[in-house]
């Protein structure tokens, strides 16, 4: 499944949920490890305040400490522009910085103006950003490692590669999700079906919480509360699971 095979309007619903939640639904597939396939908390939000980002990755290199050994400043930028435009979709630049510690920053306004006026809806990086009241006010969504004030001799050396950032390695075309909360990988296959889902998990959910804001709780009516959760939530996983083998059997 491709960028091109996701309706539209699964993206869109897909954006209505935070981060966490898409969590707990892909856990609900078990095809890969409850701790596999999000980014660790080196990768943080720069702006919390912004709405869930969802869209395909857009892969490069990049490095700042030293001039490349051909080119120029800014070398492999307009690659990745292209490579944005060809997508026809929305696009994530996630950025392994291969500075170790990150030298100077990876992003700032002009990057990211452009990135958005070509069709990115954010980036992701390793390394670390710039100019961030300015990035705030475009809207764009970034996530990164830290802030440095300087871009140093800024280039990427690769486009469209597998690239790794905060432990999770990303290929092009990888559908993301990120908020506040941090920054996951959802699987192609399933994209559709996790958003599809997310409401019904989080009614699930919503038997404890409205059960503990109730004002009349006890240790035993909140384990009823619990068990009725638990109970909605594996009816859904079994739903989900036999949905997915029965399009694969068809």
């Amino acid at each position: 499944m491709s960028a091109r095979v996701i309706a539209p309007e699964d993206i869109e619903l897909l954006r209505q949920f935070d981060t966490p939640t898409i969590c707990n639904v892909i856990e609900l597939f078990d095809m890969r490890p409850r701790n596999a396939g999000y980014m660790d908390g080196r990768i943080r939000a720069c702006f919390p305040e912004l709405p869930p980002m969802v869209g395909f990755a857009v892969t490069a290199t990049f490095r700042s400490a030293a001039p490349p050994a051909a080119g120029y400043s800014y070398s492999g930028f307009e690659e990745q522009l292209e490579a944005i435009q060809r997508l026809d979709a929305p696009a994530v630049v996630v950025i392994q910085d291969l500075d170790d510690p990150p030298a100077a920053a990876v992003f700032g306004e002009v990057m990211c103006t452009t990135y958005k006026a070509f069709g990115a809806v954010g980036i992701v990086t390793s390394g670390a950003g710039r100019d961030l009241p300015q990035v705030r006010a475009l809207g764009f969504p970034a996530f990164c490692s830290g802030a440095i004030c300087s871009h140093g001799y800024c280039h990427f050396p690769q486009c469209n590669v597998p690239v790794r950032v905060g432990g999770v390695t990303v290929h092009p075309g990888d559908l993301l999700h990120g908020d506040a909360n941090g920054v996951t990988t959802i699987p192609l296959e399933i994209a559709p079906a996790v958003a599809r889902a997310c409401r019904e998990f989080m009614e699930a959910e919503s038997m404890v919480i409205e059960y503990a804001r109730s004002g009349r709780v006890t240790v035993e009516g909140y384990r009823r509360a619990r068990a009725e959760m638990q109970a909605r939530i594996r009816a859904l996983a079994e739903r989900l699971r036999r949905e997915r083998s029965d399009r694969a059997d068809s």
